[in-house]
């Protein structure tokens, strides 16, 4: 068989798709709860009331509204960001005690 190079004719993607003020305001209408996580790792609740080309505006209940700079977000999920779950293994088993010696079996 064959090796056929790639066909280079194809255009890469593009960087920006300009969807993100679409996705932002169909949050905002539907004050869908969300999840910031901001790039120093804090998470944040609530629902945007407000957004433009720099920053948004983070409604909260029971805590201060807050606006964030865009370049302080690392990503928005829809709903609450779960921590992920710990994989936990079997708890190794001590390590067995060695014979006594004369010298510790006097000190007891």
């Amino acid at each position: 068989m064959p090796f056929h190079p790639p066909n280079k004719s194809k255009t890469p993607p593009p960087e920006e798709t300009f969807e993100e003020a679409a996705y932002l305001k169909a949050l905002g209408e539907k004050q869908k709860l969300v999840s910031i996580k901001l790039q120093g790792g804090e998470i944040l609740r609530g629902w945007i009331e407000y957004y433009d080309r720099n920053m948004l505006r983070l409604t909260r209940e029971g805590a201060p509204n807050l606006f964030i700079f865009k370049s302080e977000i690392m990503y928005i999920a829809e709903g609450e960001i779960t921590a992920p779950k710990v994989r936990r293994t079997k708890a190794a088993k001590p390590a067995p005690e060695g014979p006594l010696t004369p010298e510790s079996s006097s000190a007891q």
